[in-house]
């Protein structure tokens, strides 16, 4: 029989520090085959573009996943998720259905734990302050799995609604995180540790300029070409990791350096697999600045969808 599992089901069996060892672990293995996703581009009747992205990944004898995701940016305007997803699950012996999950969920907890999992090489031991960028339904994820590998003292909050950045950190607050919105966005990456980017942004909102030694970047929300969340700056002056080279040089923050001959993709120091296999040690030192630039690979998927099927068991 076919499961059907559900947003807070999820939620409750991808614990952070569960999943974050699992993502670890699976990237320490590279037992997974995941093609590149295919992104499909859909021009609306009102002139926006949405696209389809579908990412398969399997583990040969165990495991067949399969997420299929939706992105309408044009729905912040209207108060809709700009992000939606659903994700099936197949027996890896003889391929059949063996559950359907929320997509959102599953997509929401594995992106913010494989951030956290990069964080917990990257950012600095001491680190106390979060900022998060961008007030989306993955702001209170990344938040909380951040503060799941560092302790932080302070999570600040932006976002270019000052209602939706208020509104965002009283759930925050609400789920026991030390959080306060604000709305100089220069001044307060100026005095974070690491910071977060959540963002549709086809445009820089995080400047070189403004970070100070030792902070550590993690670029999550633009996956396009065309999109962007930091300048050249920001990148030219980090040591660049991603979660996966083929995926990261297709998105707007590293596409579009590198097209500009600003950037060259030898300028990734290192991928999440390196990391978590001892490969390269991560940060080099407490003043270096660091990037993490994710686009979401089907292996974190899989991941998170066997730890729910596991825990489920």
């Amino acid at each position: 029989m076919t499961e059907l599992i559900l947003h807070d089901a999820i939620k409750q069996r991808l614990a952070w520090p569960d999943l974050i060892e699992q993502l670890r672990t699976w990237f320490k293995d590279g037992a997974v085959s995941a093609p590149d996703r295919q992104v499909l581009n859909i021009e609306q009747p009102d002139g926006s573009t949405s696209s389809v992205l579908i990412m398969p990944a399997w583990m040969p004898g165990e495991a067949i996943g399969v997420k299929v995701v939706t992105f309408f940016p044009q729905n912040a305007a209207i108060g809709q998720p700009t992000i939606n997803a659903g994700y099936m699950a197949f027996d890896g012996q003889t391929g059949r259905l063996t559950a359907v999950m929320d997509g959102d969920a599953l997509t929401a907890r594995r992106t913010a734990a494989a951030s956290a999992l990069a964080a917990s090489y990257l950012a600095r031991t001491d680190a106390r302050t979060l900022l998060v960028v961008g007030t989306g339904q993955l702001s209170i994820e990344v938040a909380s799995a951040h503060a799941a590998v560092r302790s932080y003292d302070k999570v600040l909050v932006w976002g270019r609604s000052e209602e939706k950045a208020a509104a965002l950190a009283s759930e925050m607050q609400a789920d026991g995180l030390p959080a306060i919105a604000v709305q100089d966005l220069e001044a307060a990456c100026a005095k974070s540790d690491v910071i977060t980017t959540v963002t549709a942004s086809t445009r820089p909102v995080v400047h070189g300029s403004w970070l100070t030694p030792g902070t550590h970047l993690d670029l999550i929300g633009a996956f396009r070409e065309d999109m962007r969340e930091c300048d050249d700056a920001a990148m030219a002056q980090a040591d660049i990791f991603v979660d996966t080279r083929t995926g990261a040089i297709k998105a707007g923050d590293l596409y579009q350096p590198i097209t500009d001959g600003v950037l060259s993709s030898t300028d990734i120091v290192a991928d999440l697999t390196e990391l978590c296999r001892g490969e390269h040690r991560g940060r080099r030192d407490a003043f270096g600045y660091t990037v993490f630039k994710s686009v979401g690979l089907a292996l974190e998927d899989l991941a998170a969808a066997s730890l729910v099927l596991s825990s489920s068991k």
